[in-house]
């Protein structure tokens, strides 16, 4: 790839899904992506627990429902915002102008921050809230797999992240 301002080849070329897929910044992206769906959906599926002796479901997490909610919200936002700059990623050889292609990285590289900072808070809390947690509240160890497995995305994610913001996105 030619050089060009901010890591992009001359602006107007013609669209190769080859190079994009390629590019280390758009793998980090897709497997942020996935691990984003494996923290939510494993919360959704199996975070919330219903006891025989009573009438409403509870949080895993230690009967927490911020915990849950907190995994569930982080997740789906996160997964928005990897579609969002996915699409961007698509857009970006279009962008002729270097302040808006200036902009695009600084936007990149702030927002992988924010959310390898949102991902450090979810895996301190919901390892926290998982510690905690009364063995009584569920005998069976229903969903002790899920929650540990959004617990330990939840830590891989800050790395996928935060890369983003060590190495140049684009």
């Amino acid at each position: 790839m030619e050089g060009g301002a901010y890591g992009a080849g001359k602006a107007g070329g013609a669209f190769d899904p080859y190079t994009l897929v390629r590019q280390p910044h758009t793998i980090l992206r897709v497997v942020s992506w996935v691990f984003s769906i494996v923290v939510f959906g494993s919360i959704v599926n199996e975070g919330y627990l219903n006891s025989p002796s009573e009438s409403e479901e509870f949080c895993i997490y230690n009967r927490n429902p911020n915990a849950c909610g907190y995994g569930v919200t982080v997740g789906v936002l996160a997964f928005l915002t990897c579609l969002l700059y996915l699409a961007l990623d698509v857009y970006f050889p279009q962008i002729s102008s270097v302040k808006d292609r200036k902009k695009a990285v600084l936007s990149d590289i702030g927002v992988s921050a924010f959310w390898a900072f949102l991902w450090f808070v979810g895996f301190c809390f919901l390892a926290n809230q998982w510690q905690v947690s009364e063995p009584k509240d569920n005998p069976l160890n229903e969903g002790t797999d899920a929650a540990r497995a959004a617990i330990a995305f939840s830590f891989f994610s800050i790395f996928t992240w935060i890369s983003r913001v060590i190495w140049a996105p684009f």
